[in-house]
Parts: structure tokens; C-alpha cells; sequence
């Protein structure tokens, strides 16, 4: 019988480069959230890969900013924890020639902190020609010597095999530190949380999503199995957001949980009987109690 081996991995970058897709497409399971606005992934997120004997140990990180708040700076620490004692770190980079502070700041932490680092370009899809690749990789391998640069596209799944390959020879032998069947070490009320915050990412403007954050209130499973009672509050920082995210008589909620619900039964694999309400609390980013109640420290 093989041995079994195991590797720990973090996923770094700049916001909206990709981190979450990616390990959405490695796990082939969706357990962190994914928007087209800056800072959606708010804390480490533990993502587990078990093939065999391997296990591969996914951490996925907040995009590196200059924070603007005290959630910010916690985001911020975050990356920093999430490169302690990993195995390899995963510098993921968007299909532009331009290389940003961000990337220049954390493959500075590679050289400091002697790490072992693979670049993954990603959305290869929106390249018009492979020379523009050639360009970013030169670019690239004259800053960092790095183990291996491979291009994907988390949006069709091209090159992530090639990375769960690469990543593997990074697994050395070792128990394996969650059970086998484990996808992720969230809970299931952070997992619902994060799925309806998505919603809101996805249907409000820009600047609402990024002061709201969503409480489970109440997570009942019926002794029937197959249907989860699910009580969530909406925490905006105004009473003007707070009629943005109710809308016209209630239709931005109702669509928030009509989006949110299909993805939750998606995940749960069973009936979720949704209620949604929506509260002030205002400037709770700048609040230790605020911040640590929500679980973001």
C-alpha cells in the first residue's frame, strides 16, 4: 500500500486575478466565492485535494492591498499568515504584461523568506496571441527564479491538471491532516454566509457589497434530512444601503435569496427554506467586535 504524502499550498495574488476560481477548478467543487470585484475573499480559506495516497493542502488567500479600513489590515495579515510554514506558494498573475506593486511585494517575501514558489498565469482565454505569453513569462522568470510557470484559464479549466500535477511533487510523506472525503475546514455556516455575500457582490454596485457582511442567525436541519431551516441578517454600514439591498418592494432581496438559494441546495444537496433580513451597523469594518463576531479576524 503507498505511503501516504501530503503537501501544504498557498494561493497568493492581487485582488480579482483568479485565486478562488482556480481552486474552485482544483477541488472541482465551489467552496470559495467568486465575483468580478476587487477583495472578495475576505479571509484564509482551506481548500483539500485528496488523490490516493496525496493530499494536497490548498490555502486561499485574500488579494494583496493597501488596506483602507481594520478589515483591510486583517485581510492583509492574512496573506502573510497563509505563506507560514507552506510547502510551495502559487503566484497567481492575470494574462497582462504589466506586473503590479502587489506581485513585486509578495515575490519579495518568496526572496526573504527562501520559499518555493510555481507562477500561474491566469486567463490565458483573453491572449490574442502566444507571443503576448512569451512576453509575461520573460517578464516574469527575470524576477523570480521560479519552480515551474504554467499558464491556465480558470474559466475553462485549461493548464489546472498540469498545476495539480506540478503541485504534487511538492507531497512528501506524511499523514494526511483532514479526512480523506474533506473539501474544506469551513464551517457550514460560514460556507452559507459566504454564498449569499456573493450574491450581493454580483448584484449590487460596487461600493454596498464591500460594507455588508452576512450572519447565519439560525442553521436548523430537519430531522426528515432534507430540508436545512436557514435564518441570515444582511449587515450594511447605511440606512441608504440598507433600502438598496431590500430594493423596490423587496425585489433585490428576493432576488439575493432566489440566486442564493440555488446554490445553497446545490451545495447542501437538500431543500433550503431561506429567510433574509437586512440591519445597520454602521462603519463595522473599522470594529474589532464587529469584525471578530463575523469571524474575519
Amino acid at each position: 500500500m503507498p505511503k501516504s504524502t501530503s503537501a501544504f499550498i498557498a494561493i497568493v495574488g492581487r485582488p480579482n486575478v483568479g485565486k478562488s476560481s482556480i481552486l474552485n477548478k482544483t477541488l472541482g467543487q465551489k467552496i470559495a466565492i467568486v465575483s468580478d470585484k476587487p477583495q472578495t475573499t475576505r479571509t484564509k480559506i482551506t481548500g483539500v485535494l485528496t488523490k490516493d495516497s496525496m493530499q494536497l493542502v490548498f490555502i486561499d488567500t485574500p488579494g494583496l492591498h493597501k488596506p483602507r479600513n481594520t478589515l483591510g489590515e486583517h485581510m492583509v495579515k492574512a496573506v502573510g499568515e497563509g505563506m507560514s510554514d507552506v510547502d510551495c506558494c502559487v503566484l497567481v498573475v492575470e494574462a497582462d504584461t504589466k506586473v503590479a506593486p502587489a506581485e513585486l511585494e509578495l515575490i519579495e517575501r518568496f526572496k526573504k523568506r527562501k520559499l518555493n514558489a510555481v507562477l500561474v498565469i491566469n486567463k490565458i482565454d483573453l491572449l490574442e496571441s502566444k507571443e503576448a505569453l512569451f512576453e509575461i513569462i520573460a517578464k516574469y522568470s527575470a524576477l523570480f527564479d521560479f519552480d515551474a510557470i504554467i499558464p491556465v484559464s480558470a474559466k475553462d479549466g485549461d493548464g489546472v491538471d498540469t498545476l495539480v500535477t506540478e503541485l504534487s511533487k511538492y507531497a512528501v510523506e506524511s499523514v494526511h491532516f483532514f479526512d480523506d472525503d474533506s473539501l474544506t475546514d469551513q464551517p457550514e455556516r460560514v460556507i452559507a454566509s459566504e454564498i449569499i455575500r456573493e450574491k450581493l457582490l454580483r448584484l449590487l454596485d460596487k461600493e454596498i457589497p464591500h460594507g455588508a457582511a452576512v450572519d447565519i442567525e439560525r442553521f436548523h436541519e430537519r430531522e426528515s434530512g432534507d430540508i436545512i431551516d436557514m435564518d441570515a441578517v444582511i449587515y450594511c454600514e447605511r440606512d441608504s444601503h440598507k433600502g438598496i439591498i431590500i430594493g423596490k418592494k423587496g425585489s433585490m432581496l428576493k432576488a439575493i435569496g432566489t440566486k442564493a438559494r440555488i446554490d445553497l441546495e446545490d451545495f447542501f444537496e437538500c431543500k433550503i427554506n431561506l429567510q433574509l433580513w437586512v440591519k445597520v451597523k454602521e462603519d463595522w469594518r473599522n470594529r474589532q467586535g464587529s469584525i471578530h463576531s463575523f469571524g474575519l479576524d
